[in-house]
């Protein structure tokens, strides 16, 4: 199913509004994960929109939500995100950060109980906005999906760390990288059809490698489920011992760091925790050499040799910036399941016919 994004944005607005959200939060919801698929990270996208309506309706995921403050300083801060949409809290946490720092030259926000917070370039992409270099560190309490290296029973879950730097006028560097081999959305996406998993990215139970989506979910329909612990087997870390040992360190802060908690197996909710580091580089770059060291060292950087005759030497953001451009000119590419799926929920909170036929 191919898909404008003006459409897309408004089915899922619709949907979230009918279930409970206001028109603000829908919208919002719906810009960012909208937002994923356009940068090519389909995982993030709207094939969540199923799961958070579950949520929603569970407790796991509470409308209207904004940040508690549990302690603050002129530079660090300790928020709650009272189980709010991610969409919603993330915007907010790290708004305070970015306040904090272009007063301070740094800051740091330590966010728990945020409900998932997507794809967390978008929280970079806002600090670079703001002209401040940010580093942010999730865990997932409550969701086991990947093995430590050399285990086959879940431990933690994908757990990424992301680094957003401003270059002035140039593109800015954006790394974004779950710590896992795949995130649980591309097994996601696998599972209803999209883009096959990379060769050996899943752990099965008797620990032989596979890249079968059944390993993580069985047999159940993971477009119409929250259900991820009925494989008997596991994502695998990226890097072998190094994606693990990163794995690890988003645990201790983003978990234990900010009071919302490590992986487990007896949490009553899948929440994010995130801890989010932001600089100013204009209190630091003394000299003011900063934009013009970095700038040239990329350009350093990109001319070497392509291994492939016809290609190219990217850096962390390009891509995302190429599928941008051309999804938003020729429409997101959506697996029929994932398409359905939507629509069942569009039908199933009250969304109007005529409404639904003007997004498909």
């Amino acid at each position: 199913m191919l898909i404008q994004v003006d459409p897309l944005r408004s089915i899922v607005t619709d949907i979230f509004t009918k279930a409970g959200c206001s028109p603000e939060e829908s919208e919002r919801i719906a810009r960012h994960l909208a937002s994923a698929n356009l940068t090519g990270h389909d995982s993030h996208g709207v094939i969540r929109v199923p799961r958070y309506i579950s949520w929603l309706r569970s407790g796991n995921l509470r409308a209207g939500q904004t940040l508690s403050v549990v302690s603050e300083t002129d530079v660090f801060t300790v928020v709650d995100g009272n189980r709010g949409f991610g969409q919603s809290i993330g915007e907010q946490a790290v708004q305070l950060g970015i306040n904090k720092s272009l007063k301070c030259g740094v800051s740091i926000v330590a966010l728990r109980q945020s409900g998932h917070l997507g794809r967390i370039g978008d929280w970079a992409e806002m600090a670079i906005e703001a002209g401040l270099i940010s580093i942010h560190f999730v865990n997932v309490a409550g969701s086991l999906l990947v093995a430590p290296f050399g285990g086959v029973s879940r431990r933690m879950s994908t757990n990424p760390v992301t680094i957003g730097i401003p270059l002035g006028d140039s593109e800015p560097l954006i790394l974004d990288f779950a710590t896992s081999r795949v995130a649980e959305g591309k097994v996601l996406v696998a599972a209803t059809g999209g883009k096959p998993l990379p060769p050996d990215s899943l752990i099965r139970g008797d620990g032989q490698p596979t890249d079968d989506p059944k390993a993580l979910y069985g047999d159940v329909d993971p477009a119409r489920t929250t259900d991820v612990r009925a494989g008997d087997g596991a994502i695998r870390t990226m890097g072998e011992h190094k994606g693990s040992g990163l794995a690890l360190i988003c645990e201790m802060l983003a978990g234990a760091l900010t009071g919302g908690g490590c992986a487990g197996p007896d949490k009553p909710y899948i929440l994010n925790g995130m801890l989010s580091i932001y600089i100013s580089p204009d209190h630091l770059d003394t000299d003011q050499v900063f934009l013009q060291e970095a700038q040239q060292y990329i350009e350093f950087f990109k001319t070497s040799k392509p291994a492939e005759p016809c290609g190219d030497v990217l850096v962390p953001g390009d891509i995302e910036r190429q599928r941008r451009a051309d999804r938003t000119a020729n429409g997101i590419e959506l697996p029929d399941d994932v398409w359905s799926a939507i629509l069942d929920t569009a039908r199933d909170v009250g969304v109007s016919n005529a409404d639904i036929l003007a997004s498909s």
